[in-house]
């Protein structure tokens, strides 16, 4: 059986894996994306929908040190997983809820190959406020290589998005602050400044790794920059909001 095959059983069925068998476990970075894309085929299948765009995943220090990791790695973003704010969901479909509050871009036109920070900013169509809800199929994810976090969809679980900024040049997203409250209550803060030190720096960052695997970022898609805050674990009855100031608000809720 492929690993995509036992990381879709893992979410259908509700039962976690403990690890990868050797015999389908990636062994470096390029197998791991192969696996994810045909993971993220599977889910398309089974689920409906179309990818729409990218989730970045440890782009903060405090992510790198929780996963063991050295570098940011990336995964797909899903319509069939992704919600516009104020969004609902249910908590029994997912092994862990995970809330990141993350900056998010929406892209109006195609990044070309090699693009400049500032061919990467033209294409922008603006900023959105949002929250990753991160899940793993792993038993214990925190243990797993970067390799198995990435054929894992970069752990990705769900996504929400608030309302799209269009003025976002007139911000300084790196000393944006940013709050997460949690049933009314605030519970983490950081900024922008948390992502490699600035949003942009992790789109830079992005369409780099694309260019370097034959591919790009598109019109229409979105990527969400990683956590700018420590992460919240949500539980079942949990109303969590993402403010990001005068760039508007992300929310999501548990039953």
């Amino acid at each position: 059986m492929t690993a995509s095959q036992l990381l879709l059983d893992a979410r259908l069925k509700r039962e976690r894996v403990a690890q990868l068998p050797s015999g389908v476990q990636p062994i470096d970075a390029e197998q791991a994306y192969l696996s994810q894309a045909r993971y993220v085929e599977r889910l398309i299948n089974h689920y409906g929908g179309e990818t729409i765009g990218y989730k970045i995943a440890c782009t903060n220090e405090v992510a790198q040190r929780f996963l063991k990791v050295s570098e940011p790695f990336h995964g797909r973003l899903l319509s069939a997983f992704s919600q516009a704010s104020p969004a609902h969901f249910h908590a029994r479909d997912f092994f862990m809820r995970v809330i990141e509050a993350e900056f998010a871009f929406r892209f109006v036109h195609d990044v070309p190959a090699g693009a400049s920070r500032e061919q990467i900013m033209d294409a922008v169509e603006g900023v959105l406020p949002s929250i990753e809800i991160v899940d793993s199929r792993y038993t214990s994810w925190t243990d797993m290589n970067a390799a198995a976090l990435i054929a894992d969809n970069a752990a990705h679980g769900a996504w929400v998005r608030g309302e799209l900024v269009r003025n976002w040049r007139d911000f300084d997203l790196a000393a944006q602050k940013v709050e997460l409250h949690a049933n009314g209550k605030l519970v983490q803060t950081g900024s922008g400044a948390a992502v490699l030190g600035h949003p942009l720096n992790v789109l830079e960052w992005l369409v780099r790794r694309l260019h370097a695997r034959g591919t790009g970022l598109k019109a229409g898609e979105y990527v969400t920059t990683g956590v700018t805050t420590d992460v919240y674990m949500a539980e079942a009855g949990d109303r969590v909001v993402a403010d990001f100031g005068a760039l508007g608000t992300a929310e999501v809720s548990f039953d």
